[in-house]
């Protein structure tokens, strides 16, 4: 199963504190625990909201509104993307994680949707044409932009 591997955003990570030495060597080791297991797909921080916009969706309409926003709670300051046989995998990986950020902070696991999750609406067709575009990502084609 895959999951994402969320780190909920701080006061600290949203006024763009970075992370000291200690914390981002720390942090390197974690992640080459998870690479050496085969778990870790992908990772990365991000950068405070301020840096960011949000897209809002209305109809035919789109309205973007610049960053930042205002719950930090709900914002996320980074992320991976795991390999797991489970969720309890997951949540094992996580206790092992150091502190991400240098006061409290919060990490969340979501797993991702399976095309068994979409029942029958997810025609092989369907199945067929997404695995193509998996493949076109894999291998960097389509790197056309507008």
């Amino acid at each position: 199963m895959r999951v994402m591997v969320m780190v909920k955003a701080t006061a600290d990570s949203e006024a763009g504190q970075m992370p000291g030495t200690e914390l981002i060597e720390a942090m390197g080791r974690f992640n080459e625990e998870l690479v050496k297991a085969g778990i870790m797909l992908a990772g990365d921080g991000l950068k405070p909201s301020s840096a960011g916009v949000r897209v809002k969706f209305s109809g035919k309409g789109r309205t973007v509104i610049d960053g930042p926003f205002a719950e930090t709670k709900e914002l996320i300051a980074g992320y991976w993307i795991w390999q797991v046989q489970s969720m309890e995998e997951a949540i094992e990986w996580v206790r092992r994680c150091p502190n991400p950020m240098p006061g409290d902070s919060e990490i969340e696991i979501r797993p991702f949707f399976e095309a068994a999750d979409f029942g029958d609406a997810f025609t092989p067709e369907l199945q067929e044409s997404e695995e193509r575009l998996r493949q076109q990502i894999e291998s960097g084609q389509g790197k056309e932009r507008r």
